[in-house]
């Protein structure tokens, strides 16, 4: 089941930013990379408890503020990624908005391992609008280095989107060694660096609404 609400500013155009929140549960799902997975808890931290945390912050960010943005808001939480983007496919075909009028949709999936020594961010998706390699090299990045991909097509939710035309940026702070396992734990999480990471996502969104 999908988990979504709208913050309805009156503009035109809407800027859907979301997260998958399932994971791995306890080892029967069958893409643990744990050699003897079943029976032990996959709590996802990063993988995505750090895009989901990531969707409610915005949520509060934007819902407080005092700042009526000139666009809406559209804040996801996707079902059922790791079984196939089965949650964002549902509702990429059953949207409760017209999807001509989103302006781009932005997924945080994995965003909870910044590293602290390369700072890199990767951004997804820089290809699908003709805008997207300024604008996202323009706005400060808090001294991140950005590696940037073109395509729309991706292991997350992204993808949903960019099949429907939607334009979309992903953003994700690198695989580990705890992908996957049950080890992808709360105590790996550098949370000064997802702060980082959201600080920028809000710059993104600042430059998109104008």
């Amino acid at each position: 089941k999908n988990v979504y609400t709208f913050l309805d500013n009156g503009a035109p155009y809407t800027i859907v930013i979301g997260a998958h929140y399932d994971h791995l549960g306890k080892g029967n799902h069958g893409n643990s990379l744990d050699p003897n997975p079943v029976g032990k808890i996959h709590n996802g931290a990063d993988d995505n408890a750090s895009g989901t945390a990531g969707v409610m912050e915005l949520a509060r960010y934007y819902a407080t503020n005092g700042i009526k943005e000139n666009c809406n808001f559209l804040f996801i939480h996707f079902s059922a990624e790791e079984s196939g983007l089965i949650g964002s496919k549902y509702f990429s075909n059953h949207p409760s908005i017209d999807l001509n009028t989103v302006q781009c949709m932005i997924n945080m999936d994995m965003i909870g391992r910044l590293n602290d020594s390369t700072h890199s961010l990767m951004v997804h998706g820089v290809g699908t609008s003709p805008a997207f390699v300024n604008l996202v090299q323009a706005v400060p990045h808090n001294g991140m280095k950005l590696t940037l991909d073109s395509s729309g097509i991706g292991p997350s939710d992204f993808t949903s989107f960019y099949l429907k035309n939607v334009p979309v940026l992903a953003v994700f702070t690198g695989s580990h060694n705890d992908y996957h396992k049950p080890s992808d734990d709360a105590d790996k999480i550098n949370y000064p660096g997802e702060v980082t990471v959201l600080q920028y996502v809000t710059k993104l969104v600042g430059t998109l609404c104008l």
